[in-house]
């Protein structure tokens, strides 16, 4: 038995664990929380990151969320950017993809202390939108701020392939909390989102992307056992390595 699989594969466990404590998803029906000032940029609570999503069953996050290069969406661009409509379709999938974090407190839940509640475009133009309006003001204001109540349907319930969230912003102002030990624990158990989620070196990504294209090009070759229709994936994944080699070998 391998001791590094063993170690790699228990330091996953704990990551996904502690990431599991750490974050917030609503459940079916309707869950009240209060968006909290974060404690690492007191001026601004929406931490927005960009993921590459479902490669190799995997995500990454993308150092683009923190302005510097990352050679996935270097060639998620090169695609793009090739003329051709495979390609196009590839590095669509590919590309890093934005999502919004914010660190909250449930209602009810306060002693299990802050939370990350991560929410697609619609959710934050709404919320935005509504800080905007002077009529509502800074929701986040620990003293004269809003709570927000979040609506959870499944697809089932919306009868769609996909699930949706819908918020509606409390009309009172009301404290965070007049609770002391509450606020305490406000304090105390905010994280960095860098601890829960963590970006790779430039080269560890590289090999990431390489490992998942090499996967692509396996599952290709597979297919054409019993599927001669195929060749054309297979020559597309030719493709597709010559214009990796192209950008990171030339």
């Amino acid at each position: 038995m391998d001791l590094d699989v063993i170690k790699s594969r228990l330091s996953q466990l704990q990551q996904t664990n502690q990431r599991t404590s750490n974050l917030w998803k609503p459940s079916p029906g309707k869950t009240q929380v209060r968006i909290v000032p974060y404690k690492f940029n007191k001026d601004n609570p929406f931490i927005e990151l960009y993921f590459h999503y479902d490669m190799g069953e995997k995500n990454y996050l993308s150092p683009i969320s923190f302005g510097r290069p990352d050679p996935i969406e270097e060639f998620a661009t090169k695609l793009k950017t090739s003329g051709n409509k495979e390609d196009y379709k590839l590095g669509k999938k590919i590309e890093a993809k934005m999502r919004t974090y914010a660190p909250v407190i449930v209602r009810g839940e306060e002693n299990e202390g802050v939370k990350f509640w991560g929410f697609g475009k619609m959710v934050y133009q709404e919320l935005l939108s509504v800080i905007a309006d002077p009529d509502y003001g800074d929701i986040t204001d620990p003293v004269n701020g809003r709570d927000i109540v979040v609506e959870f349907k499944t697809s089932e319930e919306t009868g769609r392939a996909f699930p949706m969230t819908s918020i509606r912003v409390k009309p009172n102002q009301t404290p965070l909390t007049e609770n002391a030990n509450v606020m305490k624990v406000v304090k105390d158990t905010q994280k960095n989102i860098t601890d829960i989620y963590s970006e790779l070196e430039y080269d560890d990504l590289q090999k990431a992307l390489e490992a998942w294209l090499s996967q692509e090009s396996d599952s290709v070759e597979d297919e054409q056992v019993t599927d001669p229709a195929a060749t054309t994936s297979a020559n597309k994944t030719e493709d597709v390595s010559a214009a990796f080699d192209d950008l990171f070998n030339s």
